[in-house]
């Protein structure tokens, strides 16, 4: 998981929902029901075992992780672990081995496809162990990828959070710094208004002065970008919207509520010329667009709705950055996600497998929560002063990082859309388009979202339910 993310793909399209599987190497893999364990076929005896884990992301991501196999195997005693680095085309790689009845015994996993390998019985329902194992039973309901009664495909390894990133040097004579907490957070005026003073043209005019060349800026004061749900749907959210009812049945992406959201991100750019478009990032999609911390770095943009994970970056860069809270229209929020973490339930040595899977979520055991890639998920990271000092209390993470980040996640925060709902990957094949037309500023977006009802209402297919408690 790296904080470039390919804007708008990995991460941003969903935390790594990796897009499909480098072929090469497919069949060096190895699989949970064919490998040799000293108990034999089908056991775990003596608590020897040769286990694999699977996992996508950046060459720093794919160190961390290495490390983490490697404190498992020096507290388990006889047990080793493959880990298999996919840096790209993950879903189609998980397709081959979902095929070949062969997952790695822990693996990463996009929500849409762990519940759907749960519902066929390819991983492991993890429900029975979360009352087991600390690591488990300290995390909230939420956090848990629920596919039925008792039924649980995973639980995530790390989480992520929408924010407002930005570079302290370009505040000056006086414009207010995005608000740290989320009951102060701004509201879309007030975002809008310091966006327009930060946005300057080539002889330094802002918006507000005579002479402006909105055809001509050197320095726009937001990045707000549509085609991912990070930016829109927390702003959805806090205005009382959603995409579809409560049942997952009806579709209300063309609400009132969710309009004024999409065509107020919009005006960002066409109408008040304080946000750059896709073309002007990088192409016609944006997908070669700076990351966050380079927009910020040569002063391109002064403010980016991003995700958490961007903090990986900029804790490495020379900057003076910080952090804000999303403005809120009727109520704060921000989105919250994690990629699901999963056992395979075919593998030859359960024991030791449900030891790794537990291990590796637990937040103690990763650096990259201290380095900035990730927010721990147990709740006692959010509640308990030492143990969020033991993440947070480094030069990485700014001041302003425990109001705007870990009480914003505690108390603000809502799922995930793509985690949430039934039948995402067709959901998303038309409201993706639709996302980049509004981007775009080919049509208003209520035009664009009305179009989608028929579209999207015959795909629903519910939600998945999460209980009040574990």
């Amino acid at each position: 998981m790296t904080s470039n993310l390919i804007n708008n793909l990995s991460r941003r399209a969903f935390l790594g929902t990796a897009g499909a599987a480098a072929v090469a190497g497919l069949a060096g893999c190895g699989g949970s029901s064919s490998r040799d364990n000293d108990g034999g076929p089908g056991g775990g005896g003596g608590g020897s075992a040769k286990l694999q884990f699977m996992f996508w992301g950046s060459a720093f991501e794919k160190t961390a992780i290495e490390q983490m196999i490697k404190g498992f195997e020096g507290a388990h005693s006889g047990v080793t672990v493959d880990p298999i680095h996919v840096p790209g085309d993950y879903q189609t790689k998980v397709n081959t081995l979902v095929a070949s009845d062969d997952l790695p015994d822990v693996a990463y996993m996009d929500a849409p496809t762990a519940y759907r390998l749960a519902e066929q019985g390819k991983i492991t329902n993890i429900y029975p162990y979360i009352e087991k194992f600390d690591q488990l039973s300290g995390r909230q309901p939420a956090n848990f990828f629920w596919y039925g009664d008792k039924q649980v495909a995973g639980t995530p390894g790390a989480s992520e959070i929408s924010l407002i990133w930005y570079n302290k040097a370009l505040f000056s004579g006086g414009t207010a710094m995005p608000p740290a907490s989320a009951d102060q957070a701004w509201s879309w005026d007030e975002l809008l208004q310091t966006a327009t003073l930060l946005t300057l043209d080539q002889d330094g005019r802002n918006p507000t002065e005579s002479g402006f060349k909105g055809d001509n800026i050197r320095q726009f004061g937001l990045s707000a970008p549509v085609t991912t749900q990070w930016t829109w749907y927390p702003l959805i959210r806090s205005n009382g919207g959603d995409i579809t009812d409560e049942t997952g049945m009806k579709y209300t992406l063309n609400s009132p509520e969710c309009v004024e959201v999409f065509q107020n991100l919009q005006d960002l750019v066409y109408k008040h010329k304080v946000a750059p478009s896709p073309a002007q990032l990088g192409g016609a999609d944006g997908a070669n667009a700076p990351t966050t911390t380079v927009l910020l770095q040569t002063k391109r943009v002064a403010m980016v709705l991003d995700g958490q994970w961007t903090l990986l970056d900029l804790g490495k860069s020379d900057l003076d950055y910080s952090l804000g809270v999303l403005p809120s229209y009727q109520q704060p929020f921000t989105m919250e996600a994690g990629s699901c973490r999963i056992m395979s339930a075919n593998t030859a040595s359960p024991e030791q497998a449900i030891e790794l899977y537990v291990y590796s979520v637990d937040g103690s055991n990763s650096d990259l929560f201290s380095q900035g890639l990730w927010m721990p998920v147990e709740t006692k990271y959010y509640s308990d002063d030492a143990a969020i000092n033991s993440w947070i209390g480094n030069d990485v993470h700014p001041p302003e990082y425990r109001t705007a980040a870990v009480d914003y996640r505690l108390n603000n925060s809502i799922r995930d859309w793509t985690q949430t709902l039934k039948n995402v990957p067709a959901i998303q094949e038309v409201v993706t388009p639709a996302m980049q037309e509004i981007a775009t500023g080919s049509r208003p977006a209520k035009e664009v979202l009305d179009g989608l009802k028929d579209k999207v209402e015959p795909l629903l297919k519910g939600k998945y339910t999460i209980p009040d408690s574990l």
